[in-house]
């Protein structure tokens, strides 16, 4: 009778834990979009300008390194939710995004993101820090960011700025969250194409990695 009970009661528990298996949340992966309208062309479209622009390198904070969406519950405390995750690796989506907006609004097929195997001279190279990016407990989407605008050659800042950008969630789904970060994105790119646009060109004569004078006066150097 013992052997009987205790093998009915095993089989109770491996069908319990088989039904906790099948009722497990599927998860929901989300992508940024650019959120500029189609008719939102440069400002200024000079045909000699054709800037080409290099992104990068652009950090985030280690927090933000995981496939999980991350909110902020309170000032010390984040909430990472396991079944609303990126679809790939956010910093990929938000360059991928930011190389567009930055296409779009400058006239330019010429963006350069960083690293990259395609080489060619470039006038602008825009460095950041994401410092957030983020929901809130108030509903909006915060993306504070350390930026600078460098010559071609990397050598010499040309803009240095801290900016923070908010847009409010229009609920509080997950979804609304990722479209209102997408809406901030958008904001800061229209801010880098307004400074890249009153910059003169500084375009380099080779690839940006390897300036020639200064490899040169490398070479000079070791005889």
């Amino acid at each position: 009778m013992k052997t009987r009970f205790a093998a009915g009661s095993a089989a109770v528990l491996l069908a319990g834990l088989a039904l906790g298996g099948c009722v497990t949340e599927p998860s929901t992966f989300y992508t940024l979009s650019s959120t500029l309208p189609a008719a939102e062309k440069s400002a200024a479209p000079i045909p000699e300008q054709n800037l080409a622009v290099g992104i990068g390198p652009v950090r985030f904070p280690a927090f933000l390194d995981r496939p999980q969406i991350v909110a902020r519950t309170a000032d010390n405390q984040l909430r990472v939710d396991e079944f609303h995750r990126w679809g790939g690796s956010l910093e990929d989506d938000f360059l991928r995004v930011l190389s567009e907006n930055l296409g779009q609004l400058l006239g330019t097929s010429r963006i350069l993101v960083e690293p990259a195997e395609v080489r060619f001279p470039l006038d602008f190279r825009v460095v950041a820090d994401v410092l957030k990016f983020e929901g809130t407990p108030n509903g909006d989407a915060v993306f504070k960011v350390r930026w600078g605008v460098l010559d071609a050659y990397m050598q010499q800042a040309l803009v240095i700025r801290e900016d923070t950008y908010r847009s409010r969630a229009a609920n509080s789904e997950p979804r609304a969250m990722v479209a209102a970060l997408s809406e901030t994105l958008s904001t800061f790119s229209r801010d880098i194409a307004e400074q890249l646009r009153g910059l003169p060109k500084t375009r380099a004569a080779t690839t940006p990695s390897e300036p020639p004078q200064q490899s040169d006066r490398k070479r000079s150097d070791r005889k």
